[in-house]
């Protein structure tokens, strides 16, 4: 750019033969091929100093470790790292490192490699209040998984699968429900994806008749968010699909055909499409990022006492249940045994998560804890370095300052405990809270990242180096902004160019 603008300058302030001379003198100075990516790395050195600094200054620090394959087949380890902030009073969640795995993905691998992060950024284990993982083996196995060895190390270190992988693992359809879910996502599929003219001509016959849709929606295996998208947009266009399979001369679409004309299919289907909308609610709930542990486990209990109210009215009037309103015939015993299934796995799942109820309670709304026996317990099992009878005391100061009541029913959590409560005057309550707020509650952050890391390192980019790749994530991924005017103001110019 800097040389383009050289020659407009030397076409205006010169003309003729001497105008064509400079400009040829400025095209025959030598750019360094590696310009791009020095500065990509000066930046992503920058950002990474900062962080580096933060967390030097934090009280505890928590992680999220996720794995996945890129486009060139490598395994890749993302470590995502949570602290609070002192000088912005703010929670702040920021790439650790990623790092290749170039032969196995075993837990020896991944401890090591964490081990290596946490080298580099010279964190102490002892000083990370806890680890949030996919629940893989080789992440969580007893004996070698890699949260047992980090164990090892630091035997205080709280460990639990993803709020959201577990909340996914209790939504395992029965044999019927699983059979109509795959039969409806092979139709949308031979529907869309079999013949480019098949689906032209689809979406010609969905335009003819004024269907409320233009078209079908593809499937993608993410969670239940693609599952409950595609059945709502299929069950908006079943009557038109039934006339365009009915057009069509070939076997599978009569097969299909078949299929939808059968009472308990559809009867099955609409279900689906009223219980995946729920479970969407909740899968939207539990993403994003800056939620804490404490939220998300919080969105779970409402949705499992949501769970006995649905399970009643499905018995009842189906009011939960706008698609099973246009079905005559309701299979409720078949739907009912399905939701009182989804509450004994969330039941199952959820009651031992190492976050205790009083807890959460008392991060979320400290003045509305009665038993504070039963929640310094719970406090000092979480945290062995707490003063159980200081706790209690400064619990009973906090709940009888009428200021601090006010203050807390219009603020949330974060900014109550963080910017609100005062530290000097009740030191241990805001150490628990602040431990309690740093961790994650799911892996979001991670799998957020490998969507960023599959648009850096794609096909026209496969050749990427490891280092690369990570300079170019961190930038891409950090709230931190570079310092432009300190890295300007170190650059010397080469004149030898």
């Amino acid at each position: 750019m800097v040389k383009e603008c050289m020659e407009a300058l030397a076409d205006t302030l010169f003309e003729g033969k001497e105008g064509q001379q400079l400009k040829q003198k400025v095209r025959q100075i030598p750019l360094s091929s590696t310009t791009t990516t020095r500065r990509a790395e000066l930046l992503s050195e920058d950002v990474q100093s900062q962080l580096d600094s933060a967390i030097q200054s934090a009280p505890c620090i928590a992680l999220a470790a996720d794995e996945s394959t890129d486009v060139s087949d490598n395994a890749q380890l993302l470590v995502y790292v949570r602290f609070y902030r002192e000088e912005t009073k703010t929670f702040v969640e920021d790439i650790l490192g990623v790092t290749a795995l170039k032969t196995h993905t075993r837990g020896e691998d991944i401890y090591l490699a964490i081990k290596e992060m946490l080298t580099q950024r010279r964190i102490d284990l002892k000083n990370v209040v806890s680890i949030t993982t996919d629940g893989a083996p080789s992440m969580m196995g007893r004996e070698k998984g890699a949260v047992s060895r980090l164990k090892e190390d630091n035997p205080e270190l709280l460990s639990y699968h993803c709020i959201i992988h577990l909340s996914v693992l209790c939504s395992t359809l029965s044999e019927h429900h699983a059979e109509v879910m795959n039969t409806i996502t092979k139709l949308v599929n031979f529907l869309r994806a079999s013949s480019a003219h098949q689906h032209r001509l689809l979406r010609e016959f969905l335009a003819e008749v004024d269907a409320p849709a233009n078209d079908l929606l593809l499937h993608s295996n993410v969670r239940w968010l693609s599952k409950g998208k595609v059945l709502a947009r299929f069950w908006k266009l079943r009557k038109e699909i039934k006339d365009f399979l009915a057009q069509q001369k070939n076997h599978k679409a009569h097969v299909f055909l078949h299929f939808l004309e059968e009472e308990r299919n559809m009867d099955t289907l609409a279900f689906l499409v009223d219980i995946t909308g729920h479970l969407n609610d909740l899968n939207l709930k539990l993403q994003g990022k800056d939620n804490s542990v404490c939220d998300l486990v919080a969105a779970v209990q409402a949705f499992q006492r949501k769970l006995d109210i649905l399970k009643m009215d499905l018995e009842q009037d189906c009011t939960h249940f706008p698609s099973m309103k246009e079905i005559q015939e309701i299979n409720v015993t078949a739907h009912s045994d399905f939701i009182q299934k989804l509450i004994e796995n969330f039941k199952a799942r959820f009651d031992g998560f190492p976050l205790g109820d009083q807890l959460m309670l008392f991060v979320r709304s400290p003045f509305f804890v009665k038993n504070v026996i039963s929640f310094s317990k719970e406090a000092v099992h979480m945290y062995k370095w707490v003063n159980a009878q200081a706790l209690q005391m400064e619990l009973l100061d906090l709940q009888a300052d009428v200021v601090l009541r006010e203050q807390c029913e219009s603020s949330d959590p974060v900014t109550f405990w963080l910017q609100t409560v005062p530290k000097a005057k009740f030191p241990v309550l805001s150490k628990v809270a602040v431990y309690t707020l740093t961790m994650f509650g799911s892996t979001y952050s991670c799998e957020s990242a490998f969507s960023t890391l599959n648009i850096i390192k794609n096909k026209y980019r496969s050749q990427l180096t490891n280092d690369h790749v990570h300079g170019c994530l961190r930038i891409a991924l950090t709230p931190f902004l570079p310092r432009f005017k300190r890295l300007a103001a170190s650059a010397h110019a080469h004149f030898s160019h």
